[in-house]
């Protein structure tokens, strides 16, 4: 028997993404199965009690769309389509034991590398998690090419958990963690509960890619690297654990804790502030001025006196006082620059009589802003 974990507390959190691959969904038939997944249910359950919000990554859609059929092979053609077969399985699964309504998002890299689309993905889990849903989220594996490959989701979770603004990356494995080797091989392996970074050192201490899924440990841990990049916090655990799975509820980790660097709003906020602009600008007025400077809202349209300059959705724009010029902020907008000289000065309430859709209440959320200056 490998030697188990030690306990340890983790940090507070008010929002996690939690990532389930396709060893945890499966059964021995290789058919979709919720002996594990019920535990992991009633920690999303257990959590949204609390008042704290979950993500859920999950694989499986492959592995269910193959337990519907007794057609072989690996090719991607077929691993396509047994991911649109399995896809409604799947959701149903998680539907079936969470009791708060489930969103399926399906989501590609191209649509996290696209600014715009990025942004749409990340308004729309905004809106799903105000609203008390359960996004559950997957790659877009039907229509994917390049995306299908080795770890893919556990790379994707990484991507989601900074898209949403998570505090924390749950990876929900088939093992207890990381060892120092493979455990059922190496009588010498130990457990290693904590990484502060992932060197050369630790990589070489993960295993091969499992059989059922598209992931191994080194993935994890590259995962875990991005995220940590962002400044959010990586738990590996054994998802098979129950006793483990109802410990994570109470913010106790027996697992592998990969360690954040720095701050994660910081980093964004870095960015915001040294990224090329597009050249757009918008002045704002002094309550405006004062809102963003003293209460840290978002800037709303009601706000905006003059827009100048032609930039598109999700592009950096310069945030200027209309009384006297100075640069009060920088933040990714919302709406571009035709629909701002639109709806300019006018009520967040009036956006969609006026342009016929919207993106939401604000030209540039707090979160997508940094001051410069306060008033």
């Amino acid at each position: 028997m490998p030697t188990a974990f030690p306990s340890q507390s983790l940090k507070p959190w008010r929002r996690a993404v939690l990532k389930v691959g396709s060893s945890l969904l499966t059964g021995e038939d290789r058919r979709l199965s919720d002996r594990f997944a019920r535990g992991l249910a009633a920690f999303v359950a257990a959590s949204r009690a609390q008042g704290r919000e979950v993500v859920i990554v999950s694989s499986g859609a492959v592995a269910a769309g193959r337990g519907l059929l007794t057609a072989e092979g690996q090719g991607l053609t077929q691993r396509q389509a047994l991911a649109a077969l399995g896809q409604a399985p799947m959701i149903a699964l998680w539907q079936g034991l969470i009791p708060q309504p489930v969103a399926q998002v399906l989501l590609s890299h191209d649509d996290l590398k696209n600014r715009r689309r990025y942004l749409n993905a990340r308004a729309t889990l905004r809106e799903l998690l105000r609203l008390g849903a359960v996004p559950v989220i997957n790659e877009n594996d039907t229509v994917a090419v390049d995306e299908l490959k080795l770890g893919d989701n556990d790379n994707l979770a990484a991507v989601v958990a900074a898209l949403v603004d998570a505090e924390v990356l749950l990876i929900a494995t088939d093992i207890a963690g990381l060892y120092t080797g493979n455990p059922a091989r190496d009588a010498s392996a130990v457990p290693v509960p904590q990484i502060d970074s992932i060197t050369p050192a630790v990589l070489a201490m993960a295993g091969e890619p499992g059989a059922l899924g598209t992931g191994g440990m080194r993935t994890k841990l590259e995962a875990a690297a991005k995220a940590a990049a962002a400044g959010i916090g990586t738990a590996l655990f054994c998802g098979r654990d129950a006793e483990c799975v109802e410990a994570l509820a109470r913010d106790e980790l027996k697992g592998t804790w990969i360690a954040p660097h720095g701050d994660r709003l910081l980093a964004r906020k870095l960015w915001l502030r040294h990224a090329p602009a597009s050249g757009g600008v918008l002045r704002i007025d002094a309550g405006a001025v004062a809102a963003l400077g003293r209460r840290g809202a978002s800037l709303l349209p009601g706000g905006v006196a003059a827009v100048e300059g032609r930039f598109g959705r999700g592009d950096l724009v310069e945030v200027v006082s209309s009384e006297d010029g100075s640069t009060v902020a920088r933040g990714l907008v919302a709406y571009n620059s035709d629909d701002l000289a639109r709806i300019r000065g006018r009520r967040s309430t009036e956006i969609e009589g006026i342009l016929g859709y919207r993106y939401g209440e604000s030209v540039i959320h707090r979160d997508d802003l940094v001051l410069l200056a306060t008033a």
